[in-house]
């Protein structure tokens, strides 16, 4: 007997290869071009319901289309109405094809004038709010969609509207769509998002939502008082040459309130020294000039002038601390100088600690020099103290955002031509007297007549604001693994958590960064959630983006501009219906998810910030868990806006895996996010982190966040990382991804650190110390009574003294005692005496509670 072939069936609907991946045989495609051949091209309207995905074969489906002038649709009154048209270049390229739209005219004089036409393939506008022109061309034998999108208006009257579409290539004769649209009596109330299929979202792409600088809490608007700037805790002076002469924080040592008098960052001015015949150039024209003000921004601009050469420059300061500097150097004739320096002389007092440039966070050398190399994920160093800090970041006029994680080889750091300077630049410090001298420096440089050299440098100075001790004693977070059942809330809530994050591969948000498919379910646990007085978060980001998004066919036909260019492979999905020119990330196969990597930045992030809209008003999610950050702090900054505005209460935690490896560029976390630092509530950062053979300097800076204003939890193994010294930073690990922190949610219940005040072993004022360095002791102090937080990284067990100021705890030492309470599985009751030592196990501790009889 023989097998017969009786059908190809596709496994899901989503699966399915029919009708727009049935490709035409060669034969019928030779056949179509002779017929059509004094045409050069070929037009093929599509309906949005099938798009197009393929571009070097034509669907079997256009066979019966080829010649086919006119399009018909039906759309409603106030839709996003978008379709395609099919461009397949059998002669020769097409080059610069111009898209041209006549008005639509009803039958009864009703008109829907040609300005109501938009298409993503022509133009559009960033997330930075900048306009966009596109290029639309099509290779020899290749097919290209462009999708086309029709703004109905809500008045529009019901009619059949005709008008027409024309193709003009620079190289072809003009072609024309006559154009049918039934526009029907019925109102697309949401323009038709809610219907994903319908891509009425493609407007999303060009989105300006909170686009503005409006403040979000907890800052304040910025203030101005001749040439000194006022933020949150922090003041800078502008000098004459438009460059800084102070730098100030007000932030007290622990970051928990703000103090009267200002720490000073600055030793001296900073300076942009050119160099020339071995001395620096002196500048004799200053003119500095304010140009603009708001509550969320000051603008600067600054002429500096020494014949021949000319600075030029303009900055930015923000509500959130953040300065940025960009600087053009030209010269009337081509000179060669012997270095360009940007120098910042920092008090040797505040520079206690460093991060960046290919050094781990901790305690800082005494010198470093650090070079410019792709292979590294390094354009940034921070140096300070936990209450007093700067970021330098380095850019050039060619800066596009790297990939992130394990992807960062797909697509490197630019180097920047000015600071890189064929590899002669870097970045140093070094103690110079009473300062740490830190500069960046471009090497012997040759400056060509009327040619400007554009030098790109910012601030952020730190901490950005408050550490919220309050929020982390009272917030406390369920995020259940995918590989789990999600519990049902009132589990969830019974548990102690309060609020819960809903990852992605689970059903209610099955397919990575695309949570809109769950939708009515999603908003029936969001309002259980509320109901208990819990909030409810999802995972939503856009660094890879699920296979199931509705509009991926039309994003991919924009090339490279939303998703990133590579080798293609990874799921059989994607082999099968992409085919290439992308790079596989993530995927699951028990939801049949998988995602391709996203480009750096671009118009998705506009939609990104669309969709976040959309889901706090059609869900009342009430924030973001974000794995990573694939964008920059101006679409961060635009997601707070979003989120306070529509849920004033909602939280954004940011997770990430460790980046100081090989695969990753050696990036160090804190510094690669730090610009979003100042729009999150929590960190969690500990995925590959070492919480064991690390010292008690890098924790600080690099996983606890206190420096920068912000407050985390751990993630490691089971035990979800070090739980004794994670309470020196006032950190637990996460329900029940890592570990179990409700026996020490008791203890913070019981003893009541709601209200306390946190006092860090940092800080020089710490009421309680040890007498070893490398046990250290974090107070919360409250009226008459102190939890002590005790933590070693000994590598011997040893006894320790406790050193206690009583002045300071506001008790009567005569009267203290001293309880080490029950907690299970991190120790046993046990009382001490004010002048006991006390036994500490090699990267272990204790917590005491100190109170009077």
């Amino acid at each position: 007997q023989q097998a017969e072939v009786v059908e190809f069936q596709s496994r899901t609907l989503h699966d399915n290869f029919y009708p727009m991946e049935i490709i035409a045989t060669a034969a019928e495609v030779d056949q179509l071009i002779q017929a059509h051949g004094q045409d050069g091209y070929l037009l093929f309207p599509e309906d949005r319901k099938y798009p197009i995905r393929m571009s070097q074969f034509l669907p079997y489906r256009w066979v019966e289309m080829a010649g086919q002038t006119e399009f018909r649709a039906e759309a409603c009154k106030n839709e996003y109405y978008s379709f395609q048209i099919g461009l397949f270049a059998f002669q020769e390229k097409l080059d610069n094809v111009q898209v041209i739209f006549s008005d639509l005219k009803g039958t009864t004089n009703a008109v829907i004038p040609h300005t109501r036409f938009e298409s993503i393939h022509i133009n559009g506008k960033d997330w930075q709010g900048r306009e966009m022109v596109k290029r639309i061309s099509v290779e020899r034998g290749q097919v290209k969609p462009v999708w086309i999108s029709i703004d109905i208006p809500e008045t529009a009257a019901p009619d059949t509207y005709t008008g027409t579409i024309s193709i003009r290539p620079e190289n072809q004769r003009e072609k024309q769509i006559r154009l049918t649209l039934v526009i029907n009596d019925s109102i697309a109330v949401d323009r038709g998002d809610s219907e994903p299929w319908r891509h009425s979202r493609l407007r999303w792409l060009n989105s300006q939502i909170a686009q503005d600088d409006e403040i979000v809490k907890p800052f304040i608007p910025l203030k101005k008082q001749g040439n000194t700037l006022r933020c949150l805790g922090r003041s800078v002076t502008v000098q004459p040459d438009g460059l800084l002469s102070s730098i100030q924080s007000y932030f007290s040592s622990s970051v928990t309130k703000l103090s009267g008098s200002a720490r000073e960052i600055l030793n001296h001015p900073v300076s942009f020294e050119v160099y020339r015949d071995h001395r620096p150039v002196a500048w004799r024209l200053k003119k500095l000039a304010f140009t603009r003000q708001t509550d969320g921004a000051v603008e600067w601009s600054f002429i500096n002038q020494a014949a021949p050469l000319r600075l030029e420059g303009k900055a930015r300061m923000e509500f959130d601390g953040r300065i940025e500097y960009t600087v053009e150097l030209s010269s009337d004739e081509t000179i060669l100088l012997d270095d360009i320096v940007l120098k910042i002389p920092m008090h040797r007092s505040v520079a206690k600690y460093a991060m960046g440039m290919h050094l781990k966070g901790g305690l800082r050398p005494d010198r470093h020099s650090w070079k410019w190399n792709a292979d590294r994920n390094q354009d940034n160093i921070w140096i300070g103290d936990v209450n007093a800090g700067l970021q330098l970041q380095l850019k050039g006029d060619n800066y596009e955002r790297p990939l992130v994680n394990i992807h960062y080889h797909h697509r490197k750091i630019k180097l920047p031509d000015s600071w890189y300077n064929e590899g002669n630049g870097g970045c140093a410090f070094h103690e110079e007297g009473s300062s740490l001298m830190l500069t960046a420096y471009t090497g012997r440089r040759l400056i060509q007549a009327d040619k400007k050299v554009i030098f790109i440098f910012s601030f952020l100075i730190t901490p950005f604001k408050l550490i919220q001790t309050d929020a982390q004693w009272s917030e406390r977070y369920y995020h259940s693994h995918p590989a789990h059942p999600l519990p049902e809330v009132d589990c969830m809530v019974a548990s102690g958590a309060n609020v819960i994050n809903i990852h992605q591969a689970t059903y209610l948000n099955p397919f990575i960064n695309y949570p809109f498919y769950q939708v009515a379910e999603l908003k029936r646990i969001v309002e259980q959630a509320h109901a208990k007085k819990a909030l409810l978060k999802i995972y939503y980001t856009v660094r890879e983006m699920s296979n199931h998004i509705s509009e991926m066919d039309a994003l991919r036909s924009l090339g490279d501009e939303i998703f990133a260019d590579g080798p293609g492979q990874g799921d059989a999905w994607l082999q099968e219906h992409l085919r290439d020119h992308y790079i596989p990330a993530w995927y699951d196969l028990s939801v049949r998810d998988a995602a391709i990597i996203t480009s750096g930045m671009s118009r998705l992030h506009n939609y990104y910030l669309e969709g976040l809209d959309w889901l706090t008003r059609n869900t009342a999610i009430d924030g973001l868990y974000l794995d990573d950050v694939a964008f920059d702090r101006t679409v961060m900054k635009r997601a707070r806006k979003i989120l306070d505005r529509n849920r004033p209460n909602a939280r954004i935690d940011l997770h990430s895996w460790n980046h100081f490896n090989e695969v990753a560029g050696f990036a160090n976390n804190a510094n690669l996010y730090m610009e979003n630092f100042p729009y999150i509530d929590r960190l969690w950062f500990g995925e590959v982190f070492d919480y064991e053979t690390t010292s008690p300097d890098y924790w600080l800076i690099e996983i606890s966040g206190i420096p920068f204003g912000l407050m985390g939890e751990m993630l490691g193994d089971n035990r979800g990382g070090n739980v004794y010294r994670g309470m020196v930073y006032g950190m637990t690990n996460r329900l029940p991804w890592s570990g179990d922190p409700r026996n020490l949610w008791k203890l913070w219940d019981a003893f009541g650190m709601q209200g306390s005040e946190m006092i860090g072993y940092w800080d020089a004022q710490a009421p309680v110390k040890t007498d070893q360095k490398d046990i250290l002791a974090t107070a919360f102090v409250k009226k008459k009574k102190a939890l002590i937080a005790v933590a070693s990284w000994n590598k011997t067990r040893q006894k320790v003294k406790l050193t206690i100021d009583w002045k300071k705890l506001g008790m009567d030492g005569n009267k203290a005692e001293i309880i080490a309470p029950e907690v299970e599985n991190f120790q046993a009751a046990a009382r001490y005496a004010v002048t006991d030592v006390l036994p500490i196990d090699p990267a272990k501790g204790m917590l005491l509670i100190i109170q009077e009889q």
